[in-house]
């Protein structure tokens, strides 16, 4: 075997016990009446490969325990801490009253394009994603600090939430936003 695959044990990933006491990454990731309980598996699934401090599951998301959740999650809803709001504006107004940046991500008329966002060095942020067929909620939109749009260049309006949710938090991870895609 030439290149043989590394193992979760090789790389030295933290365990459960060790994420929870881990320092805050300053992410947190708020979904906005997320439909699919695949999606929100999938979501808990790249917060914890991105040391996500939290996800809020707002309105009609599927919640844990949950088969579908944990199939896509494998695991991930049980290392990444999570709170259930039966509404997301008012969670919006609260992550901004504890020093958040909120950023709805979606496209609307004065969206900043992903490749222009540099985040703030030590400042605390909450992406929200939206709904699979209607987006992040207007009432939303209008509360957060600003809209961080994904640059898209084929036929398709909107990318799959859970994949948008990966290419948010990979960049606000790495820091290092290229500034062409």
């Amino acid at each position: 075997m030439k290149d043989p695959k590394l193992t979760a044990e090789r790389m030295g990933r933290i365990s459960v016990e060790e994420y929870a006491k881990a320092p805050s990454s300053g992410t947190v990731i708020v979904l906005d009446n997320v439909r699919s309980a695949h999606n929100v598996g999938s979501a808990f699934r790249t917060a914890d490969a991105f040391k996500t401090d939290r996800v809020y599951l707002c309105g009609i998301c599927a919640v844990p325990p949950s088969a579908e959740i944990h199939k896509t999650a494998l695991g991930a809803e049980l290392s990444v801490p999570w709170e259930h709001c039966a509404e997301t504006l008012p969670l919006v107004r609260r992550l901004k009253e504890e020093g958040y940046i909120v950023v709805a991500v979606e496209q609307t008329e004065n969206s900043v394009k992903l490749n222009g966002f540099r985040r703030e060095e030590d400042a605390r942020y909450a992406f929200v994603f939206g709904n699979e067929v209607s987006g992040v909620a207007q009432d939303v939109v209008d509360a957060a600090d600003f809209s961080l749009e994904i640059p898209q260049f084929g036929t398709k309006h909107s990318l799959n939430v859970s994949v948008s949710v990966g290419i948010i938090l990979w960049q606000a991870a790495a820091g290092n936003i290229p500034k062409s895609l």
